[in-house]
């Protein structure tokens, strides 16, 4: 009996160590799992900090509007010292933010107006009225708050026009596009040795003037469309109504490059090397002939000198205007123009929350600050609601907020004259930007008026639904932004980045990194004119300053989002149904051409593959949790697929660039080739499809099936980076 209980105890006892061992081991374990929870969760979530971030608590209307009025109190042009000065106060707010900020300087070509003159004149006889001498003036209105600083608005004019003399009868070109020109051929009108008036609306004012100069024209008059701009004379013009003043002009750019035009493809840096003026001519990208913008009282007195046809119903002017002929002549213009060009400094300010988690990888915000006169809305409304970001990000930080992603705030200068400081500091960083760079959230003209807009990268789609989803529409607080998005069409309409209208161009287009580009309102009147004043702004665009603070809470929600979440809310599937429903398109437009788009095809369908994998390789780590003994191997996991997901949109980039067009890398979006404001998809294959058309040769159209095939290439690389794994 002793033995036998001995035998039992001995067994028993053991079975109570390996329970013990088994109860302990489960007790350090929680015991670790806990300490490992409380040590995430020693601060609030990051979600908490996203809804306060959103919530009215922090946010500040008076803050956006006594930003603005600051901003905005004398016109500011890139390069002067009046522009300076508005660096200088972006600077100290956000050092009064305690936010590691600093001033990045360039050595930038821009131009500036010497003389200008524009007369009107007939041929023999002409009557008493002629010549009209134009006094190319923007008036003063009655009460005008600035009317003291009104003198250091530059004269109107166009940057980087060709100076120069023409004279020449008139020719009206509706808005200046490629097809206008076909219908006044197909109309019997010559163009070659003329002066082209067009207006404005449809297309990017350089190409206006380059698209007059391969007509054959000498000199080109812009001017805004009183139907346009001037509400048609119904509701008076500004400041008692939003329209444009019969005298206001459009001045602006023509120049349509990216970066300074003596630097291209290198930053500006102090004692670089630069190009000369002949070289710059050459490159392609500034007009070859005079131009001048005119107003639309201007516009409508040279109108009433053309004779000739008379243009058709969707060429005409406002019901009141005169009726609208072709020409050419009989009205004569003599055109003069001389500017200056000179190397200017240019102040970019950086701002740069670091990250705790992973300090190299960046997400950045940016928008411009230079105006052509007080830029209310363009571009400070965007400047106020990036310091708007910047203030709500430091109310984060005392509480405890530290993002995982560091977070760069950039307030660019010179984007007017051709995107030029953004385009420099990304030249300038190019290697540093493509290996770390997560996204790019840009905002230009951030408040012109009611509804929400938004263009982005198709990758981004989901995280701007998402974040709309969580922001009131600033006019209807019933209602979130994403609600009044879709009401018109029962989805949100994203438009893409392909444009060279704002700063996201260098980061989508030469480099190619995930960005976006909100916005509220889409266009306004008085748009580069001198009216585009704190006032305008406070009657019409945004009286109590509730959609900057919508914009501002969507810009930084999204920022907040790429920043914090463990994995980047990326989403390919986006990008694989975008370039499918392109690729249909682009059979549709040249399925009798013999170009076989199979290649493509197939391309796209790894693409879906690749993406519809990732998303699932990240759902299996969300879902199977992380736990204290494996978190290690797990977060090196973490870090792979989001740098799959980051990399991917490098690889829509080709080393080469567009044919003729080298800067420009990306092969899905990049500027129409005769309107740097138009995106065009697929922008190699669409300028060999035209050269194509124009040639009609069957090497044009082998031309064409190449394009395909590097579309096809690139495509193929983004899979291949999306699944990680080599062939």
């Amino acid at each position: 009996m002793k033995k036998q209980w001995s035998t039992s105890h001995s067994h028993n006892y053991t079975k109570l160590k390996h329970s013990m061992i088994k109860i302990a081991i489960g007790f350090l374990a929680i015991g670790i799992a806990t300490s490992f929870s409380l040590s995430l969760s020693s601060s609030p979530p990051k979600s908490y900090y996203h809804s306060l971030y959103i919530s009215n608590s922090i946010s500040d209307n008076a803050s956006i509007s006594h930003d603005l009025y600051m901003l905005t109190r004398r016109p500011h042009v890139a390069g002067t010292e009046a522009n300076a000065q508005a660096a200088a106060y972006v600077l100290s707010t956000l050092v009064s933010y305690n936010i590691d900020s600093h001033i990045v300087s360039y050595d930038v070509s821009l131009t500036y107006p010497i003389s200008r003159s524009l007369i009107l004149t007939q041929p023999e006889p002409a009557s008493e009225q002629f010549p009209i001498t134009f006094d190319l003036r923007q008036e003063i209105y009655d009460g005008d708050p600035y009317a003291d600083v009104a003198h250091e608005v530059l004269p109107t004019f166009h940057a980087y026009a060709k100076s120069g003399t023409a004279r020449g009868a008139v020719v009206y070109a509706n808005y200046g596009r490629v097809e206008d020109y076909k219908t006044l051929k197909e109309k019997g009108v010559n163009v070659t040795g003329t002066i082209v008036l067009a207006r404005y609306g449809k297309i990017f004012r350089g190409d206006i003037v380059n698209n007059a100069f391969e007509a054959g024209a000498i000199g080109a008059i812009v001017y805004t469309d009183r139907k346009d701009y001037g509400g048609g004379g119904d509701e008076g013009w500004f400041p008692k109504a939003k329209w444009m003043p019969p005298s206001g002009v459009q001045v602006g750019s023509v120049y349509d490059g990216a970066g300074d035009p003596s630097t291209p493809g290198w930053p500006s840096i102090h004692g670089c090397e630069r190009i000369s003026d002949d070289e710059v001519e050459k490159q392609g990208n500034v007009p070859l002939i005079p131009s001048l913008p005119v107003s639309a009282a201007d516009g409508e007195t040279i109108m009433r000198s053309v004779g000739g046809q008379v243009a058709d119903e969707d060429w005409q002017g406002s019901k009141d205007s005169p009726t609208y002929r072709l020409g050419p002549g009989p009205g004569i213009l003599n055109l003069t123009y001389t500017g200056k060009k000179a190397i200017e400094t240019i102040q970019n300010v950086i701002a740069i929350i670091e990250g705790v988690e992973e300090p190299d990888r960046f997400v950045i915000l940016g928008n411009h600050r230079d105006a052509w006169t007080f830029g209310a809305v363009d571009p400070n409304s965007g400047t106020a609601a990036l310091l708007e970001v910047a203030r709500r990000l430091m109310k984060l930080q005392e509480r405890g907020w530290k993002p995982r992603r560091t977070i760069v705030l950039c307030n660019w200068d010179a984007e007017e004259y051709g995107l030029i400081g953004s385009t420099e500091w990304v030249e300038d960083n190019r290697e540093l930007l493509a290996s770390r760079a997560v996204a790019y959230l840009n905002v230009d003209c951030a408040v012109t008026g009611a509804g929400f807009h938004a263009s982005a990268t198709p990758q981004l789609d989901k995280l701007l639904v998402k974040t709309t989803q969580r922001v009131g529409d600033p006019d209807n607080s019933s209602q979130t932004i994403y609600e009044s998005w879709v009401a018109p069409h029962n989805s949100p309409t994203i438009e893409r980045l392909g444009g060279g209208g704002s700063d996201y161009a260098a980061f989508v287009q030469h480099i190619g990194i995930a960005s976006a580009d909100v916005s509220f309102g889409k266009g306004y009147p008085v748009y580069h004119s001198m009216y585009d004043d704190f006032v305008w702004m406070e009657k019409f665009g945004d009286p109590m300053f509730r959609r900057h603070i919508a914009v501002a809470s969507v810009w930084g929600l999204t920022a907040l989002q790429l920043a914090d979440e463990e994995f980047l809310p990326f989403d390919y599937l986006s990008y694989a149904y975008e370039l499918q429903k392109n690729a249909k398109d682009l059979e549709d437009e040249i399925s009798d051409k013999g170009i076989r788009l199979a290649p493509l095809f197939e391309s796209i369908k790894r693409l879906r593959d690749a993406a519809t994998k990732i998303n699932q390789e990240r759902k299996a780590i969300e879902e199977n949790g992380v736990w204290a003994w494996k978190f290690k191997k797990d977060q090196v996991k973490v870090r792979e697929i989001n740098d799959r997901l980051m990399m991917a949109e490098r690889a829509f980039t080709d080393a080469e660039g567009l044919s003729g067009r080298s800067w420009y890398k990306h092969l899905i979006y990049a500027p129409s080739k005769h309107d740097d404001y138009g995106s065009s998809c697929f922008p190699g294959i669409d300028d060999a499809i035209e050269e194509a058309r124009s040639l009609s040769t069957p090497e044009a159209w082998r031309s064409v099936q190449h394009q395909v095939w590097r579309v096809s290439r690139a495509v193929r690389h983004v899979s291949q980076v999306l699944t990680g794994e080599l062939t």
